[in-house]
């Protein structure tokens, strides 16, 4: 019979989940819609270089794809007919402020400009002598103009209407692959190159030279202002680094979250309820490691990270926080939109409408169900909850449990027992306060008086203790001589005490003899 030997069993993972944070929930909420595809993304050919949003509502939006323009209603995300008037791949686009035109910048250095509604072709301008990378028209108020940024390395300001450039910004040494306008001034502008610089430029300044240079360190593949218009966000490497524009170009934090090169930024927004008071700003990087991570600058930390099957190259965001759209290398387009229905509400005798979340296929968890009471430790209270703390339990030692129930002597036992010469000193400036410290140690028997004899050979002769211990050391041998002389060995723990009482106060006599020949020398001179 063969021999059998035990065998550990293998751990098996636990069953419970943690509880997702709220904003786990927001960004999970993003899901394809059911009526529009049953594949998980609409699927292109090419690599979706590009993709920007419409900033007026329905919010369409597009994404660029070999020498095209797809144009998505914000409405249904169905697909319109497709802009395909390029000679060469379409690698950059943009929406104006009013969302009625949108350029594009191709590999041919050209930047073409389309009416958004009837994708009639309007301008071409033509001046770069690459490719054109980067498209950018400004945010806020300003129709006419747009920055544009190519392999040529040179940054164009353009006045659409005559098709001119108006300034070449020149700086940077090598591609210049991404650009963003400030959010608080149309002459301000933002590009990004490989040659690890990140360039601030305005107009208004008179050479049309940067006003502001950043280093990087990696060739930069995204630039983006944040909205107060004071920070900067640049891409590069596996890094994502925030910029103090306004304190004149200062770090304030750098975040390697990626594994691979982070390939697009863009803003996000948490919306926690009705106004823009409850929404709260978010960095969206996604990577050719296939991660989209939500990054909260306000707190500096990751809040949400999502997986997906291929390579990220792109990244949108609508304004109205309702769709969110992912590029992939491999020419899918994933689009994630939240449920909501639209609700009216009385005020002031007129119809107001308000969007409010909605998830049919889950209940919500109301006091009267029983599952309330089975939420978990890990769930997080709401708004109006109240807070109810538990008192937190304080362990006590053996020798203080034993002290509450006036169990004395096992309480000064249980104290020399642990060794420790604090807790014990406790214990006895305790016992003294009760007046019960002599009539433990009458009480004790040979074995734990030796307890005691051997705690006071050890620590009498401590400063720290001594004023305690050496008084108490002076009435046990005078309470328990006659169980001294009759063992052996609480005769040598008391002859021990004896010898290192002596020594000590050799040492305290030396001491003193040191001290009354260096103080007439220290009178002499303090004198001098």
């Amino acid at each position: 019979m063969a021999e059998a030997f035990p065998v550990k069993p293998k751990l098996r993972p636990t069953s419970s989940k943690l509880t997702p944070t709220p904003e786990a929930k927001y960004w999970r909420s993003f899901k394809i819609p059911k009526d529009i595809e049953t594949t998980p993304s609409k699927s292109f050919t090419f690599p979706i270089n590009s993709i920007a949003f419409s900033p007026v509502a329905p919010h369409d939006f597009v994404a660029t794809h070999s020498a095209s323009v797809s144009i998505f209603s914000g409405k249904t995300l169905e697909p319109k007919p497709t802009i395909s008037s390029f000679s060469d791949t379409a690698a950059a686009v943009s929406f104006r402020c009013d969302g009625k035109l949108l350029a594009a910048g191709d590999l041919t250095g050209t930047v073409h400009v389309f009416d958004a509604k009837s994708r009639s072709h309007l301008r071409r301008l033509k001046g770069h002598a690459a490719a054109v990378r980067s498209v950018s028209y400004p945010r806020a108020a300003d129709k006419l103009h747009l920055f544009s940024g190519g392999d040529d390395s040179v940054v164009k300001y353009w006045d659409v209407t005559t098709e001119k450039c108006v300034f070449n910004l020149l700086g940077h040494k090598d591609y210049v692959r991404c650009g963003d306008t400030s959010p608080i001034s149309d002459e301000m502008f933002v590009s990004g190159s490989y040659d690890h610089r990140v360039r601030v430029w305005d107009v208004r300044v008179s050479n049309a030279s940067s006003v502001m240079e950043l280093n990087h360190e990696k060739p930069v593949e995204s630039v983006l202002y944040l909205p107060s218009g004071g920070l900067i966000a640049t891409a590069g490497g596996n890094f994502v680094k925030i910029w103090d524009v306004i304190g004149g170009g200062k770090l304030l934090y750098s975040m390697e979250s990626h594994i691979k090169t982070v390939t697009a930024l863009c803003m996000g927004k948490v919306a926690r309820g009705s106004g823009e008071e409850a929404e709260e700003n978010r960095i969206l990087s996604v990577a050719l490691d296939g991660y989209m991570k939500v990054f909260d600058y306000a707190k500096l930390k990751i809040t949400h990270s999502m997986r997906f099957p291929e390579p990220l190259l792109s990244v949108g965001f609508s304004p109205d926080c309702s769709t969110r759209v992912i590029g992939t290398s491999k020419g899918n387009l994933y689009i994630g939109r939240r449920k909501a229905k639209v609700e009216t509400e009385e005020v002031g005798g007129g119809l107001q409408w308000k969007i409010v979340e909605d998830d049919p296929g889950r209940k919500v968890l109301r006091p009267s169900y029983f599952r309330y009471f089975q939420r978990g430790q890990n769930l997080k209270p709401s708004e109006g909850d109240y807070l109810i703390k538990r008192r937190k339990k304080v362990k006590m030692a053996e020798f203080d449990k034993l002290l509450k129930k006036f169990r004395h002597r096992e309480a000064l036992v249980a104290a020399l027992n642990r060794r420790n010469p604090e807790s014990v000193v406790a214990v006895m400036e305790e016992l003294v306060a009760r007046k019960k410290l002599m009539k433990c140690v009458s009480n004790l028997d040979t074995e734990e008086l030796g307890l005691l004899l051997a705690f006071l050979q050890k620590y009498s002769t401590m400063p720290r203790y001594a004023g305690l211990l050496t008084r108490l050391a002076n009435k046990v041998v005078e309470l328990r001589a006659e169980d001294i002389k009759s063992s052996d060995q609480l005769r040598i723990y008391v002859r021990n005490l004896k010898r290192d009482v002596e020594e000590e106060i050799r040492t305290q006599q030396s001491l003193l003899e040191i001290q009354g020949i260096i103080s007439p020398m220290l009178r002499i001179a303090a004198r001098r």
